[in-house]
């Protein structure tokens, strides 16, 4: 089958790789119809390189027909149409039963500390090859796969797999007040969605910030008031004079790693990936440091006794943090991989209606054949050529 392989910094390509098995009782086949390139794809192309080996399948948002089952699988059958979440839980250990999908304890990563394997995530999360590929196998089939009925085209439910419950979880845990203000840093699809998340819930005043004229415009017409980072000289201040000097109730960073703002961070972080692999992984391990910008803006912009809310991911084991500030400010953290499925219930409900309510099927900028997934990944990399999500197409 053709599959979109990770080979090096800055580097993928599409490869002939062997078809998928089933190798347990509960897992399935999933011929792919649709997957996506994530945000959090992109750190595999610089920070995470230590973690990666040439051949390396990606993609963690995916969805298609089930092709074949193992015999304790149960619950779907050949020629269900599928979403799968990007973490890989079996719905019955002791975190699972509490909601925490994202720790599930079968299928933890212990040999490197980590929480959940995920989809097509490198060494720390399982090496389980992605679905950016024809087929996938999907383990633990008898509860993470969500089956969908025929009514809607893929990218009215192609989102549940990651970005959709990633940005409600980032909502939830903002706790926005009654009558408050959500300010939401980074405007790529998880911020989209999590400013169209929050006009749905009701949340009065959302203010979006950006650098990207295409994604300032996106979240304009999704009912935020819009920052443009590049216009003002500091984000924080800026949120301040717009909410009677204290700041937004609540601050979700939705931008993570990836934060422009520091470039030494950038160089750094750049020099550590092209270490050799186990020497890159002991820095990263134990003095890894992340681009903080969002964060630290996050943290100055919120009111007194307010919340920040990570949906961004972050990697550093030596990030310096404003402790005074956090401490002195009273700051509630809220952060952690998405607990997927203990958000899909509500959301599967809400994205079958008739009506697109939280505009789904525009959030794609680009639709284009696997095949040409590289120019997908430097595109969205890059923001070119107004790219805000690239949907491929096996």
């Amino acid at each position: 089958m053709k599959a979109l392989t990770w080979q090096g910094l800055g580097e993928v390509r599409v490869e002939q790789v062997p078809d998928p098995v089933i190798q347990d009782p509960t897992d399935a086949i999933v011929r792919v119809t649709s997957t996506a390139i994530c945000g959090s794809d992109l750190h595999l192309y610089g920070v995470l390189a230590p973690y990666l080996q040439p051949g390396d399948v990606l993609g963690h948002e995916f969805m298609g027909i089930v092709e074949e089952v193992g015999p304790e699988v149960g619950r779907l059958q050949v020629g269900d149409r599928v979403v799968v979440p990007f973490t890989i839980s079996c719905g019955t250990c002791w975190m699972c039963s509490r909601g925490l999908f994202a720790q599930c304890e079968t299928t933890q990563v212990r040999d490197q500390g980590k929480g959940a394997a995920l989809f097509g995530y490198t060494s720390l999360y399982g090496s389980v090859p992605g679905g950016q590929a024809e087929y996938v196998r999907v383990p633990h089939a008898d509860f993470g796969p969500v089956w969908l009925g025929p009514e809607h085209p893929d990218e009215r439910y192609l989102y549940l797999s990651d970005i959709l419950p990633t940005a409600w979880q980032g909502v939830q845990y903002a706790e926005v007040p009654e009558g408050g203000t959500l300010a939401v840093l980074g405007l790529g699809p998880v911020g989209l969605l999590a400013v169209q998340v929050a006009r749905h819930l009701g949340v009065e005043r959302v203010i979006g910030v950006d650098l990207v004229d295409e994604r300032l415009d996106a979240a304009r017409s999704r009912g935020a008031e819009v920052v443009d980072r590049r216009q003002v000289e500091d984000v924080a201040e800026t949120l301040r004079g717009m909410t009677d000097g204290r700041g937004p109730d609540s601050v979700l960073d939705a931008v993570g790693m990836e934060a422009h703002g520091n470039p030494l961070s950038e160089k750094v972080i750049g020099a550590v990936a092209r270490l050799p692999k186990p020497v890159a992984r002991k820095g990263i391990e134990t003095a890894g440091i992340d681009r903080l910008e969002a964060l630290h803006t996050s943290i100055d912009a919120v009111r007194r006794g307010g919340t920040v809310s990570l949906s961004g991911v972050y990697g550093g084991m030596a990030d310096p943090m404003p402790m005074m500030q956090l401490f002195d400010k009273g700051v509630q953290l809220r952060m952690g991989q998405c607990h997927v499925r203990r958000w899909t219930p509500e959301l599967h409900r809400l994205v079958s209606q008739v009506d697109d309510v939280l505009d789904l099927e525009s959030l794609a900028t680009h639709r284009i054949p696997l095949d040409e997934a590289p120019d997908g990944y430097r595109l969205f990399q890059t923001k070119t050529d107004g790219c805000i999500k690239v949907v491929l197409q096996p």
